[in-house]
């Protein structure tokens, strides 16, 4: 080799080994998160996660290697020109991958602690459940869940099968992140399962078709476009009623502006048409309800003149075929659903207002201590207190306490069936 060469090669092989190493490092994941926090995912989903993620550094790994077996066999400056351009590819995938990592070990680590591992834990069961009231039945594979807490307003998630960072991997799991401080009334979480539910049975694209063709067209166009952030709403609302409609409200009531923006392409739709869809959902199942104060509170609070003049055309036509919206969402045969309606896999009438009121009457402090209810019917239990935070807010944070008990209880039970005391309570678990 020539003097430029060896240099050249001097260069590559360092850098070779540097990338080595540090992929060497990203094998034990175990430094990246705590042991405390891959002890309180439940085993399957330890095992699914690691898995995935030591193969997408497994991956890396070998395409390094096979950079240190090109070099040795270069000794002419064109070759080593083609390995200097692939080196600068294995740093750019080195990059991906550990962001690929880091996304989830940041998600694993707020597991940490004994207590948020619980309440988390009891969040993953409550998705895993909305989403198997309806896979289950279609024969569709129900994918693991991993909850996680996560700055900001809203929820978000990042879809089991979709392709990461790396452009291999495919993610292992539904990750949801939820917003701190919808910890104790996380119906956002089951919007986010809509999602993923949407995206296994291709929900979203028909919908969308339903929607652009049984609309008025001078705003089908629009409507269909925010078809997935739809087939969510409707499906948080099928599984907890007006709990989802009062959780939403409060999430996007902000200034006029923000609730009266329309943006071109933003899947979501205008925050003020969107929560008068929730409320339509609620008249048509339960008929008069507290939802009908909050509309009006809502029309008072945000005046349509207050929207811009070129939006307002489009939420006064959206408002009048509400109601046949809601009955596309909830009530139109799909193929997505085996020419079936959603109603008939996941029933808004098992979390009318009445019913849960009623349930609670009957089975009182039972109904948040029984192992059946904690395992069968999370959801219900979920949208009886969102319920009553909503028209009982003088009493929110006795609610919120009792959200956050049964949480607990039912996280905890998840992995010590056999030690949970029956009056298991927030302070007897701090001291475990």
């Amino acid at each position: 080799m020539t003097h430029l060469e060896i240099n050249t090669y001097t260069q590559l092989e360092r850098q070779i080994e540097h990338w080595m190493a540090a992929v060497s490092r990203l094998e034990d994941l175990e430094l990246f998160a705590a042991t405390d926090a891959w002890a309180e995912l439940e085993d399957y989903l330890s095992l699914r996660l690691k898995e995935s993620l030591r193969g997408s550094v497994a991956n890396l790994k070998q395409e390094i290697m096979l950079l240190r077996r090109l070099l040795m066999n270069a000794g002419t400056h064109q070759p080593l020109e083609k390995l200097a351009q692939r080196t600068v590819k294995v740093r750019v995938r080195y990059q991906k991958v550990e962001t690929l990592l880091d996304f989830y070990i940041d998600a694993i680590n707020t597991r940490a602690n004994p207590h948020m591992a619980s309440l988390l834990t009891s969040c993953d069961r409550m998705v895993i459940h909305s989403m198997k009231n309806i896979l289950v039945a279609l024969n569709k594979q129900t994918p693991p869940v991993l909850t996680y807490i996560g700055e900001g307003l809203g929820a978000a998630i990042l879809k089991a099968g979709l392709r990461l960072w790396d452009g291999r991997t495919e993610s292992p799991v539904a990750s949801i992140k939820l917003a701190r401080h919808n910890l104790y009334r996380p119906t956002a979480l089951i919007h986010e399962a809509g999602h993923q539910v949407a995206h296994i049975l291709g929900w979203n694209v028909e919908l969308a078709e339903i929607l652009s063709d049984e609309l008025p067209q001078t705003i089908a166009p629009t409507w269909a476009g925010w078809a997935s952030e739809v087939a969510a709403d409707t499906f948080a609302f099928a599984n907890t009623g007006y709990a989802a409609i009062a959780g939403l409200h409060d999430v996007v009531a902000h200034t006029p502006h923000s609730v009266f923006r329309f943006l071109d392409g933003d899947p979501h739709p205008i925050s003020y048409i969107r929560v008068l869809l929730g409320i339509e959902m609620c008249r048509q199942f339960y008929g008069a309800g507290p939802w009908d104060g909050m509309e009006k509170a809502w029309q008072i609070r945000y005046p349509l003149s207050e929207a811009d003049p070129s939006t307002q055309f489009l939420i006064r036509e959206s408002i009048r075929v509400l109601p046949r919206i809601v009955s596309l969402c909830l009530r139109k045969q799909l193929r997505a659903f085996d020419q079936k309606t959603l109603v008939h896999f996941v029933n808004p009438d098992k979390v009318a207002p009445q019913v849960l009121l009623t349930m609670e009457e009957k089975h009182g402090k039972n109904l948040f201590n029984s192992t059946y209810w904690l395992e069968n019917e999370p959801l219900r239990l979920l949208a009886l207190i969102g319920y009553r935070i909503a028209v009982e807010p003088r009493q929110s944070s006795l609610l919120i306490r009792q959200q956050e008990e049964w949480m607990l209880r039912a996280g905890f039970r998840i992995k010590n069936a056999d030690v949970i005391p029956l009056n298991f309570s927030t302070k007897r678990y701090q001291t475990i």
